[in-house]
């Protein structure tokens, strides 16, 4: 590797430091204090709780139809109270104030951002409290809007898993709510009906919902939560996670709408849907209490309210793979196992053998080493063909080695040599490669099932108290770019068996066609440890487990696997066998030759 090469590598590796510290993150903190000037202007409006008496502001942006329409002010007649639901795993909190939820307390998961790590410290999770959250129905009757937001409703409760809220408006009519809680599930249903108004007119269901930090890894967690949302007889689609983003649902109707955290949810579907939908994510700042700000608005046809009720559904809770699957409406397409091929390994083949291994060992650690080798077994016969090919380059490195010394002075002549050596004993030097990237989608997917399976939440492994979050071993007194404050021990590990494996498999590779190559397999490893450095310690730890068995593996098959001899006698077979012509190697090494005649010319010219 010449002093060029170093050069350019460096440089890459600056200018990709620069732009990330310097034009990239000082965008993403303008934006983020653009939007949270804006929240903290919209907090200093008064509240309308404060007043018995509520009159919302006229948002022509928001009214049901085109025309100016007024808002009408209902008088209070009640006070308002709360009324709870509750099941031995959800706590439901409801104000007659709007007949909203105030707050779905999850009974049997914990909070782990802002908690200390022991389990009687931390509090429950708790989902839609945010007293700046806003659900509320718009509709029109007599030429008025009115907004359930700002309405007293008359409460009658049954008991723990019932009540049912109504109002009367100004002109006679009445809108009603119902929410009955099923026992032992997270599953609320939610039913409107609405007497006397204009059913001529949509009727529009607004809601803006502000994400909690509830995971230690909040960074990580910030940016696998979003709006989710399915069309009838459409894959399920979703706002963008890495920022702002806005999506209209105009021309099929919508089944759900969920507002997803990364294990945890608030989604409501309707039995016939709705009619069309809007759905936006805004990114607050990180110094924010919040993730995000997420906000939709849905359509309810008014002829479906015609003498009828309109039923939905709410699921108000973790995001767990089988309970959510029961919908049959692809809910459990929220849970983010990646898209393509990668979701349909972990959803069809990884989720399986992880349930497999789930009812016949406890701890969690264990299924992932479980995992490592079951997937090492699975792969084998790729792996196979990858030993065989290092074997035979291993067993031809005497002659190449020749062609280095003889053409030494002579890069290209060098290459163009050495490949057609290759070509004489029948060996690929890209035999190795191919394998590996076949094995590359199992590895992906893998990638994103850890952080995105909620089994593996506030599990404890070895010093790692939670698997999908990264293990902090190490408190560091300063802040590094992109690595963090901690350091994590599995990472780490991970890194150093990576450049130990690279170190034995590179002792068969030859780099001659790119001397670059042998000294950046040993730099992207450090590299990709700072990414890896606050990620999930199940991941790191599953790929600290494969670089252990990958050592292992090419260790056993160069020592016991493959004898030299057989594999030499291999080679003289395949140097005596005719050969193909119009082949990959011949390509190449008419390439090469052509390359080695345009190299001879310019320098004859250099010398005139």
């Amino acid at each position: 590797m010449d002093r060029n090469q170093i050069i350019g590598i460096l440089l890459i590796i600056a200018v990709l430091f620069l732009w990330n510290q310097f034009f990239f993150q000082p965008e993403m903190e303008e934006q983020r204090r653009k939007i949270h000037l804006q929240d903290s202007l919209k907090n200093l409006q008064p509240s309308s709780e404060i007043d018995s008496v509520a009159y919302p502001v006229i948002d022509s942006s928001n009214l049901l139809s085109s025309d100016t329409v007024p808002v009408a002010s209902i008088p209070q007649r009640v006070e308002e109270k709360e009324y709870v639901l509750e099941n031995e795993r959800i706590r439901i909190r409801l104000s007659n104030k709007g007949g909203v939820i105030r707050e779905a307390v999850i009974k049997d998961y914990r909070k782990s951002y802002g908690q200390k790590d022991e389990q009687q410290d931390m509090v429950p999770v708790r989902l839609m409290e945010d007293p700046k959250n806003v659900f509320e129905y718009r509709f029109q009757s007599q030429g008025k809007e009115y907004r359930t937001g700002n309405m007293m409703f008359e409460a009658e409760q049954s008991g723990d898993l019932l009540v049912r809220f109504t109002v009367t408006l100004d002109n006679g009519a009445k809108f009603s709510q119902q929410y009955s809680l099923l026992p032992g599930e997270y599953t609320l249903q939610h039913t409107i009906t609405a007497n006397g108004i204009e059913h001529s007119q949509p009727v529009q269901l607004h809601w803006e919902n502000y994400l909690d930090k509830i995971e230690k890894n909040w960074e990580y967690e910030r940016y696998n939560s979003t709006v989710y949302f399915k069309e009838k007889e459409q894959d399920p689609d979703y706002c963008s996670c890495r920022g702002d983003d806005k999506i209209e649902s105009q021309e099929k109707r919508v089944q759900w709408i969920s507002h997803s955290n990364q294990f945890f949810n608030s989604s409501l579907m309707a039995a016939n849907g709705f009619s069309k939908g809007t759905y936006e994510t805004i990114l607050l700042n990180e110094t924010d209490d919040n993730l995000k700000k997420l906000v939709s608005s849905l359509e309810i046809d008014g002829q479906e309210l015609a003498g009828k009720s309109f039923e939905m559904k709410w699921y108000i809770g973790p995001n767990e793979y089988n309970r959510l699957k029961t919908f049959e409406v692809d809910l459990q397409y929220i849970i983010p196992y990646g898209w393509s091929i990668f979701g349909t390994v972990n959803r069809y083949i990884i989720r399986p053998l992880f349930n497999l291994l789930e009812d016949l060992v406890g701890a969690k650690g264990v299924i992932i080493l479980l995992m490592t080798l079951i997937v090492k077994l699975l792969v084998f016969p790729l792996g196979y063909k990858m030993l065989h090919s290092q074997a035979k380059m291993t067993a031809l490195k005497p002659e190449i080695d020749k062609l280095k010394s003889k053409f030494k002075d002579d890069l290209q002549k060098q290459q163009m040599e050495t490949m057609k050596m290759y070509n004489e004993f029948g060996v690929n030097p890209l035999g190795g490669c191919f394998p590996l990237l076949l094995q590359m989608p199992i590895w992906i997917a893998l990638y994103r099932f850890f952080p995105a399976t909620i089994d593996f939440r506030q599990e404890s492994f070895l010093w790692a108290p939670d698997l999908t979050a990264y293990d902090e071993f190490l408190k560091l007194p300063f802040s590094l770019p992109l690595f963090g404050e901690s350091l994590s021990l599995f990472a780490f590990l991970w890194m150093v068996s990576t450049l130990v494996f690279s170190y034995y498999s590179s002792k068969t590779m030859d780099f001659s066609a790119n001397p670059a190559m042998k000294y950046m397999q040993y730099l992207m490893p450090v590299i990709f440890w700072f990414m890896f450095n606050k990620t999930a310690s199940g991941l790191t730890c599953y790929m600290f487990f494969s670089n252990i068995l990958n050592i292992a593996q090419t260790l056993l098959g160069r020592y016991y696997l493959f004898d030299q001899e057989k594999i030499r006698a291999e080679l003289e077979l395949n140097k005596s066998k005719p050969k193909k012509q119009g082949g990959f190697r011949d390509r190449l090494e008419q390439m090469m030759k052509e390359q080695q005649r345009v190299a001879q010319e310019k320098a004859k010219q250099n010398k005139k």
